[in-house]
């Protein structure tokens, strides 16, 4: 790891192969928590490469337990996080809307590292069980429409790094690849990324891929989702363009609008209020405009009828409901 790391302080970068084996190296203990987060600490101040982001998808994805959902052609809406913004769970909350209009939903979640409330902390607040087991899965997306695959338990790697992410309280390139290692491998993503360059190093890699259809999301203000506090960048099978709020049928919103809360508790009540349609109007907005853009993806349709779905969903309680039939389901 010395010589790796002194590379890395000389501004040089990884191979695909070589990322891949440090990365498994990492993973299988081989090096210490020091190294580990002077690694991790480097991609906090540089960028990553599509080749050491391929890399470590690889290595990721090796060493998963994955799960097969192809019957139900999923698609996934997982941010990076690490925006920094500590927005509510806009893309959690939208994955209930998208799967309340009729798409399957395998939703990849993990806990908050640099923000207050995670994908997995609302569900598991909320009183979701978290579970590897194929057959509960496949029972919950065949009946409720969605999956929450919590991370930890699809990638048995992440023991060795989780206490030290935790400890570093800041993104790591561990943020950069969560939404590249769904366990369920899905051909639809709807991606919120936190910086225009690993956007474009989405955009690379997805274009490999000739089955998957996508939308790579990016605010212009730095969230890792549509804020709708300003224009958003948003890259799909057709390439990048550029949305304001008024281009989804919405106000313009402030960013206090979709603050998140100081706690845990702060976060699930918001959670709860949008899907029973107790939110403000601008917490709403926030979440049709994210579910649209994933119906957009799944379903083929363009961006005003994604739209009407999303707030169809949402208002007439099918979002609550696909809530509530997981919840039910979790101890099957």
């Amino acid at each position: 790891m010395k010589e790796v790391l002194q590379e890395l302080f000389e501004h040089k970068t990884l191979s695909r192969k070589r990322a891949y084996q440090i990365l498994t190296a990492i993973t299988q203990g081989f090096f210490n928590d020091s190294q580990i987060a002077a690694f991790l600490t480097v991609y906090g101040m540089r960028g990553i490469t599509v080749e050491e982001l391929a890399g470590f998808r690889d290595a990721m994805l090796e060493q998963a337990l994955l799960v097969d959902l192809d019957k139900y052609n999923p698609i996934d809406l997982c941010g990076t996080g690490g925006d920094g913004k500590n927005t509510f769970n806009i893309s959690t909350l939208a994955s209930f809307v998208t799967a309340g209009a009729g798409v399957h939903v395998a939703k990849h979640g993990n806990y908050g590292v640099s923000s207050v409330s995670g994908s997995s902390n609302v569900m598991e607040y909320l009183g979701f069980k978290f579970t590897n087991d194929t057959s509960v899965i496949e029972n919950q997306i065949a009946n409720a429409g969605i999956t929450f695959l919590h991370a930890p338990l699809f990638h048995p790697a992440m023991k060795a790094v989780a206490p030290i992410r935790k400890e570093l309280g800041i993104k790591t390139f561990f943020n950069m690849l969560g939404p590249l290692v769904n366990p369920a491998k899905p051909k639809l993503q709807s991606v919120g990324v936190f910086s225009l360059q690993l956007a474009r190093n989405y955009e690379y890699l997805f274009q490999k891929e000739p089955d998957k259809r996508y939308a790579i999301i990016h605010a212009h203000d730095g969230y890792d989702e549509i804020s709708l506090t300003g224009k958003a960048r948003i890259a799909t099978n057709l390439g990048p363009v550029d949305l304001s709020a008024a281009e989804f049928g919405f106000s313009m919103l402030k960013q206090e609008d979709i603050f998140g809360g100081e706690t845990i508790e702060e976060a699930a009540e918001i959670f709860v209020n949008v899907l029973n349609n107790q939110a403000t109007k601008a917490q709403e907005n926030v979440v049709i405009a994210n579910a649209a853009t994933a119906i957009m993806v799944a379903k083929n349709i363009n961006l005003a009828s994604a739209v009407s779905e999303a707030r169809e969903s949402l208002i007439s309680g099918s979002a609550l409901r696909a809530f509530n039939t997981l919840l039910k389901l979790k101890h099957s």
